[in-house]
């Protein structure tokens, strides 16, 4: 039982460490960048979709530390 949970957890986390490298980019952004009169930096581009990502990380995070609340409150009564 508990072999198999620390399993679950080393893989959980490997998962969350472990990157690949993808080169795409949506049709969009790729268009504001090409163009010479746009007048973005590839660099603003990347900070605001680095900005745009961080919150649904936030989200699932704050969700997993409250199911991880309740379920060691249950645990514990």
């Amino acid at each position: 039982m508990k072999f198999d949970r620390m399993k679950n957890v080393v893989l959980t986390v490997l998962l969350f460490v472990t990157t690949l490298s993808a080169n795409a980019q949506c049709a969009m952004c790729r268009a504001a960048l090409e163009s010479s009169d746009g007048g973005i930096k590839p660099e603003a581009v990347n900070d605001g979709i680095m900005y745009l990502m961080v919150f649904p990380y936030l989200l699932v995070a704050l969700i997993g530390y409250a199911i991880y609340r309740l379920r060691k409150k249950k645990k514990t009564a």
